[in-house]
């Protein structure tokens, strides 16, 4: 598994017009609701909160990480959100975020190896300076997908 394989350019909104953590993940949600990743937007955000109150999901440099296992998660993807004013989050940095990652894993078995596979993945990709930058100042889905994937 490949970050490109994960990467789908209809979850990719470069427009988020959230003004809080709360409305980032409902309007990712309903991406992933949209395009068939979950069944449930409130389960799925349900269960998203409960990771979240064990801990802080942004990393630092303006990123969040959301996640969590759902049972309402039909097929693991991701949703990736852009904004071009910063919005509050607990961050590592004491930062808010621009980009959002939000994970859709089930769970099932396996669920939790691909879960840590996933952030591993995308923890490289992140890691990196640059492709935070070129991922942050995207104008399209295309952007995004090229500056995670290549």
């Amino acid at each position: 598994m490949e970050v490109k394989d994960i990467v789908d350019l209809k979850t990719i909104k470069t427009d988020l017009s959230a003004k809080n953590k709360e409305e980032a993940l409902q309007e990712l949600a309903e991406v992933l609701l949209k395009n068939e990743y979950i069944s449930d937007v409130e389960v799925f955000l349900e269960d998203i909160y409960a990771r979240e109150a064990v801990g802080q999901t942004g990393i630092g440099n303006y990123i969040a990480i959301p996640h969590g296992n759902s049972e309402a998660v039909n097929k693991i993807g991701v949703a990736i959100g852009i904004t071009q004013e910063e919005i509050p989050w607990e961050t590592l940095d004491g930062n808010g975020v621009k980009g959002i990652i939000l994970f859709a894993v089930g769970k099932e078995n396996d669920g939790a190896q691909t879960h840590l596979k996933l952030l591993s993945l995308f923890a490289r990709k992140l890691g990196n300076d640059e492709v935070i930058e070129k991922m942050l100042q995207s104008k399209n889905a295309s952007d995004v997908q090229e500056a995670l994937c290549n």
